[in-house]
């Protein structure tokens, strides 16, 4: 993987999600201080700390290109890191539409058609305007849970404001769900993905939908009004499209953020994080607020690695998260038949 091109998908990857315009005065963060000459810690594997060094020496562009060539850069990273990921985990990548929405769908080795048996539905990260994970987050889930995961492309902003791409994902969610059932459905999502499953599910409990069988919660945040700890003293990717997504819809809306509404009826959830996340605070933060209305909420933080580095980092710790949410997802489907 060439270096460059990874530290730029470290940051594009991730999303920024502090409160922000909308009629809201936006408060000066203070400065964030030098994470980049903070020395690794020997926690790390030897491929985590060469990995995340290498992120650390290396700034996003400023400014940042338009928002067509990341597309078209990223979407090329996408392809050939998945193309790399399919050959090694020996899956199949399917292009496809459900419910007028076009799909990515991961066959893991010997499945030739989703069925009507048990799926993993991933909403991908990348700011909500650009697609940074629905091969990368995908293939690996697909591959150790044996299961067959549909990744939305859901319409992106800033040309389709929020809830254009929530409406994606439940009307892919809905044509799911009609055919196996809520119970064998697992719902997952990194960063920007994360904070939409979140969406995903808050809707759904709000409606009096049945819930998924478990939700995989992703180094994301389920309150966009605010700024958590982290986020004061970590550099994040150095833009903000949250805005843009949000559209004309209040940040206090309680399913644009969920920890604002009832989260109740969440089904089991794992958190992801890291403790060079930007987004530790806010994971954390819905990690707390969903124990303390009774749910099974799991909360993992990895040390020393920069926020999302499971969907583009090669690194054992990558492959350890990875075989914790397979192992997750895939339990909480068996256990709810």
């Amino acid at each position: 993987m060439i270096r460059h091109k990874t530290i730029l998908l470290a940051g594009l990857v991730a999303v920024s999600l502090p409160a922000s315009g909308l009629g809201q005065t936006t408060p000066v963060a203070p400065p964030t201080l030098n994470m980049q000459s903070w020395p690794l810690p020997d926690t790390l594997s030897p491929e985590g700390k060469a990995a995340a060094a290498a992120a650390a020496s290396q700034a996003m562009p400023d400014p940042l290109p338009p928002i067509v060539d990341l597309r078209q850069f990223i979407g090329a990273m996408q392809a050939s890191m998945g193309a790399e990921l399919e050959k090694r985990y020996a899956v199949r990548v399917e292009a496809a539409t459900i419910a007028g929405v076009p799909v990515r769908i991961v066959y893991p080795k010997e499945m030739a058609a989703l069925g009507k048996g048990p799926v993993l539905l991933n909403l991908h990260g990348g700011g909500f305007a650009l697609d940074s994970g629905s091969l990368t987050e995908t293939i690996p889930i697909a591959a150790r849970t044996g299961l067959p995961v549909v990744a939305v492309l859901y319409r992106l902003a800033p040309e389709h404001p929020y809830p254009a791409a929530l409406d994606d994902a439940l009307a892919v969610y809905g044509a799911l769900e009609k055919e196996r059932g809520a119970k064998s459905i697992a719902v997952f999502g990194t960063s920007a993905g994360a904070v939409l499953s979140g969406q995903l599910v808050a809707k759904l409990a709000s409606t009096g939908r049945p819930m998924p069988a478990a939700l995989g919660y992703f180094s994301g945040n389920a309150d966009l009004t605010t700024h958590g700890d982290s986020e004061s003293w970590m550099p994040g990717p150095g833009f903000d499209w949250v805005a843009a997504y949000a559209g004309k819809t209040a940040m206090t809306d309680p399913i644009l953020s969920p920890i604002r509404g009832d989260v109740s009826k969440f089904p089991p959830t794992l958190l992801l994080t890291s403790s060079r996340d930007f987004l530790l605070s806010p994971t954390a933060i819905f990690a707390r607020a969903l124990t303390e209305k009774g749910v099974d909420a799991r909360l993992v933080v990895f040390d020393g690695l920069p926020h999302a580095f499971w969907a583009y980092m090669a690194a054992p710790e990558s492959d350890q998260a990875n075989e914790l949410v397979a192992r997750f997802l895939k339990d909480r489907l068996a256990g709810a038949k």
